[in-house]
Order: structure tokens, then C-alpha cells, then sequence
């Protein structure tokens, strides 16, 4: 289905004035032929009086409908047209518009609300004219079936997903997005609103099966068949932009252009959770074990050099080791250590 602009329609002003006037028109010819009718007026004979009064009550019967033609669009709103089930085009720029009144705007979405900004207020059940009991006529600029080409966010509920070693994860996006071919978003696909949610889980499932939570080793996550240090929490602008474009791809044909898409909340499922935190907590205190061994060697072997150039003392391999033993103790222990002070002789 291609899109189809419609212009040169922006005359909604000029035939809602007409509109007005023959209907007081129609009002004053049936008047006139009540008052003919009665044989107070003499130009007019009086078994020609119906002819006026039918005219003009025929006129007030049906002088209502073209005000139905009547569309007013705000900027970034657009309307779908069809007249007797076929598309004749569609309202893109802000304006007072007069279209053919049997047209009938189609937004299959126009009731869907999704957790998302900047959905149009439809209107539903409202009129495109009312009538205020004073007399004044309004047209109502919010009719029905109106389509946002705005920017907007869609919030997808968090999913619970196994990343590609198996542990479950919960993972959430945010998709910015907007409606770029309204022709295609109205029958292409049977709700686009609805759709787009449907394709933003089946893309990120697929998306975030390829990566693991964590820099895993011997996992390849391009595709290259390299092992490589993608992850879901170190690579997440990577992640982002693959689940774009998985998106993007899947809703063409829907007529809707996906903008920007990013993780909004990322952790590990409640039920590892736990287990996973004491994991990372295990990796921390090795490595930091790790620092603590390294700097206490080198403490341990530049005190004996010292201790050799200065010839402070000289020490057999006996008492090295001893030294070394009790030097490593008290740089790696977790508590402080207690010295023990020896008055007698070292040997």
C-alpha cells in the first residue's frame, strides 16, 4: 500500500461559511412558504407555497452532512481516508480541511494505549461540529481515528530472558519511534501499536540470547566466529544498536521508523540473584588477594635487599625463610598482627 498525500484541500473555512449560510438560507425559504402557505405573502401564490417549504425543509433535513467533511489537524497529526472502503488518501499538514463528508478516517489503534508518550487524543465518541446551546458552532479539532507522527517512546514491560550461558536475567527497553508511511500502519498490519510491542520482545529475546550477562570466556557474540569479550552489562551501546536494527527491520513494513532504542534496566532473575552475587563477590576478594600476594613479595624482597647491602644483619636460609614466613603473614593477613617481641639472642 503506498501512501498517498492529499492537497489543495485546506478550504475548510470558506465551506463552513457556505455551509452556514445556506442552511439560513434553507431556513428562510421554508419560512417563507409556511407564510405563503397562510396567504401572507402575494408575490408568492398560494398553491405554490409547498414548493418553498419543501425546498427549504429538505435543505434543513440534509444541510447537516457537510459539516461532516469538516477536519481540522494540529502539526504532527495525519488522518487516513477512505471513501466506501477505498483509500483515496491521506491529511499530513496542520490545517482546517473540507473533504468529501462520506470519507472515513481508519486508525485501527486509535483505542490501543500502550505504556508509552505521546499518543493522540482521539476523541472518541465526539463529533467533528457541535452546536453550544447558545447558538455558537464550534468545530472540534480532535476527531476521530487521528494518527501521531511525533516522536514516541514506547516502554516495554520487563522480560525475564536466558542469556547464552543460561542464566536467567531480566532485561527492559526503551524504543523511540514514530509513524513515517500512514498508509502502511493502517493496512499493512492489523494494530501497529500492538505490532511494534510484539516485535520489540521478539527482537530483544533474540538479541540478548546472543550475549551473557558478564565477559564470559570462549563465547562469541559477533557472529565471526572469534571468541570475543561482548557482554550484555560491558557492551550495552553494542546491544542497543543490534536491537534496533532488529526492530527496524521487522516493522518496515508497518511504516514505522524506530529512532533510538535503549536498555532502561538490566539484572540478574531474583532466583540467581543471590548465588550470582556471591559469584562476583568470590572474583572480587581473588583478585584482590592476588594485588595483596604481588605487593607483599615485593615488600618481602626489597626488605632482605636492604637488609643484605646495609649488612644490617646476616641471615642463613633458615632464618630468610623464617623471616619471609612471618613477613608474609602479617602483609596478607586480614587482621593485625600481634608481634611477639624476642629479647633473646636471634640464634
Amino acid at each position: 500500500m503506498q501512501e498517498k498525500i492529499l492537497k489543495g484541500k485546506k478550504n475548510g473555512m470558506f465551506m463552513l461559511v457556505l455551509t452556514i449560510a445556506l442552511y439560513l438560507i434553507g431556513t428562510i425559504v421554508f419560512i417563507v412558504g409556511a407564510i405563503a402557505l397562510e396567504g401572507g405573502i402575494d408575490f408568492i401564490p398560494k398553491a405554490y407555497a409547498p414548493i418553498p417549504m419543501a425546498v427549504g425543509g429538505l435543505w434543513l433535513c440534509v444541510g447537516w452532512i457537510p459539516f461532516l467533511g469538516l477536519k481540522v489537524l494540529k502539526p504532527q497529526e495525519a488522518l487516513v481516508l477512505t471513501l466506501f472502503g477505498k483509500y483515496i488518501g491521506t491529511l499530513k499538514e496542520d490545517g482546517f480541511y473540507f473533504v468529501n463528508p462520506f470519507c472515513v478516517s481508519v486508525n485501527p489503534a486509535s483505542k490501543t494505549k500502550l505504556n508509552q508518550s505521546g499518543d493522540v487524543n482521539n476523541g472518541a465518541g465526539t463529533s467533528a461540529l457541535k452546536i453550544t446551546a447558545d447558538g455558537q458552532i464550534h468545530v472540534n479539532a480532535t476527531n476521530l481515528n487521528k494518527i501521531s507522527l511525533k516522536i514516541m517512546t514506547l516502554n516495554n514491560s520487563r522480560q525475564k530472558i536466558n542469556d547464552c550461558l543460561g542464566n536467567p536475567i531480566e532485561i527492559g527497553i526503551a524504543v523511540m519511534w514514530r509513524v513515517v508511511d500512514t498508509a502502511k500502519a493502517v493496512f499493512n498490519v492489523d494494530n501497529f501499536k500492538e505490532y511494534l510491542s510484539l516485535q520489540c520482545d521478539s527482537a530483544l529475546r533474540n538479541i540478548v540470547r546472543i550475549y551473557p550477562y558478564d565477559v564470559a570466556q570462549g563465547v562469541d557474540t559477533t557472529g565471526d566466529g572469534v571468541a570475543d569479550e561482548g557482554s550484555l552489562r560491558g557492551s550495552s551501546e553494542v546491544v542497543a544498536g543490534r536491537i534496533k536494527n532488529e526492530i527496524q527491520q521487522r516493522v518496515d513494513d508497518a511504516g514505522i521508523e524506530i529512532i533510538e532504542a535503549r536498555i532502561t534496566y538490566l539484572a540478574y532473575a531474583p532466583e540467581i540473584a543471590a548465588v550470582m552475587l556471591q559469584r562476583q563477590q568470590a572474583s572480587a576478594i581473588i583478585d584482590a588477594r592476588k594485588m595483596i600476594v604481588d605487593g607483599a613479595v615485593g615488600m618481602v624482597e626489597m626488605a632482605l635487599e636492604k637488609l643484605s647491602e646495609k649488612e644490617i644483619v646476616n641471615l642463613d636460609e633458615e632464618r630468610k625463610a623464617a623471616m619471609v614466613s612471618n613477613l608474609l603473614v602479617v602483609l596478607c593477613g586480614n587482621r593485625d598482627a600481634q608481634p611477639i617481641v624476642n629479647s633473646g639472642s636471634l640464634y
